[in-house]
């Protein structure tokens, strides 16, 4: 809980802090990054560019302060945004320290954007906010490293490239087996692995993607999209990389899988959407419920932009198949416009799991909620950078 002290700061401040964040994050991100460049690595280039990365920090930080005084988020919706980070960090390999560095740079900027307005007692009071939100985010991330095993300074395993599958327009899976001869770890369908790339110009950068596939034959399937840039984004240096470079035979290194959209158990009925990308942890759950639970019934619903570009058409078709009930519903955008959730069949009791762009899930969800389905049965998780922020508290 933030101190007797700092929450009339806090609340008074609040107003001003969050009008500024953006200016505030992109000062903390230029000098921290100018000053560390090899913190450079951690950070996505291209949402760099588009400042995707800096609404990131600015609503996590804005939304943990509104939450401690009491205007944001309730205790539920934000131990579900610290558990996202907090398996987002560990994919990452963030250590305990780099928070002392992350917040002086922080408040740093905060005096620098906003002048002689930041009094001593300002200062404590957000140093506060940043502390207790950092150490819930250390002490999470700590007991995530145990469950996966993963101690020192090295989070990451060497892994090959043992197949390579054009699944559709600017879609490939990589088939990816330990080096070392052990079995690839287990995971829950749902979850991603972070992968590192080294590349040419001796920089590295890390990407998380979606295991495509349930646990099975001892090895990692992931699905990448080619990132084209579009108004001006660039393209995407790493799925670019990954589509032109990689082959059957290279090596790359992979975190520990991570993330909290998971199939929960039970055997209510179940309802996938996804749209482009967003299919590959959906095909998991599906592969894994086909394998381990075939009398679940199973509604698989995606929307894309054609059917050249729709990915693992087969793979949902074959573990669909092993159900005793299950549909299947597309959605093109060249052909039969954008998704209508009116028409989605849904089971008054359905689990609801989405995956896509958080334009597309703000619209499904609100459509599910006019049909009666409640929050607690809707799990989503937004690729790119963290912009699920912004569903998570609208």
């Amino acid at each position: 809980m933030l101190s007797a002290t700092s929450t009339p700061v806090v609340e008074a401040t609040l107003p001003v802090v969050g009008a500024h964040l953006e200016a505030i994050t992109g000062v903390f991100y230029q000098t921290m990054l100018g000053e560390n460049p090899e913190l450079t690595n951690l950070f996505n280039r291209g949402a760099q560019a588009t400042g995707e990365q800096r609404q990131a920090l600015a609503g996590s930080v804005a939304a943990f302060a509104a939450h401690l005084i009491g205007a944001g988020p309730d205790a539920v919706v934000f131990e579900h945004i610290v558990e996202r980070i907090a398996h987002r960090h560990c994919a990452l390999g963030i250590r305990p320290e780099q928070y002392t560095t992350v917040g002086r740079y922080l408040l740093r900027a905060v005096g620098t954007v906003l002048g002689d307005a930041v009094t001593p007692e300002i200062a404590a009071a957000w140093d506060e906010v940043y502390w207790l939100f950092a150490a819930r985010l250390i002490g999470r991330e700590a007991r995530l490293y145990a469950e996966a095993g993963v101690d020192g300074t090295d989070p990451w395993r060497d892994y090959q490239v043992v197949n390579r599958i054009a699944e559709a327009e600017d879609t490939v899976s990589l088939l990816l087996a330990p080096l070392d001869g052990e079995p690839a770890p287990p995971f829950t369908p749902g979850q991603y692995v972070t992968v590192a790339v080294d590349l040419p110009d001796g920089s590295r950068q890390l990407r998380q993607y979606s295991l495509s596939q349930a646990p099975a034959a001892g090895s990692l399937r992931i699905t990448v999209r080619r990132v084209r840039g579009r108004a001006g984004a660039p393209d995407g240096l790493i799925s670019g990389f990954l589509h032109d470079r990689v082959e059957v035979g290279d090596k790359l290194r992979l975190s520990q899988p991570y993330g909290d959209l998971v199939l929960r158990p039970g055997d209510s009925p179940l309802l996938l959407v996804s749209a482009g990308v967003g299919i590959t942890p959906m095909a998991a759950i599906l592969d894994h419920v086909a394998r381990t639970a075939p009398g679940r019934e199973v509604v698989a619903v995606h929307a894309d932009r054609s059917a050249e570009r729709h990915p693992l058409r087969a793979d949902i078709a074959v573990s669909g198949a092993r159900l005793r009930s299950f549909t299947s519903q597309v959605w093109y955008e060249d052909s039969s416009g954008r998704i209508d959730v009116e028409k989605i069949p849904l089971h008054p009791d359905a689990e609801v799991y989405l995956c896509g762009p958080v334009p597309f899930m703000q619209q499904v969800r609100a459509g599910l909620h006019r049909r009666g389905i409640p929050d607690e049965r809707i799990r989503y998780e937004v690729f790119g950078s963290e912009q699920w922020q912004a569903l998570a508290v609208s």
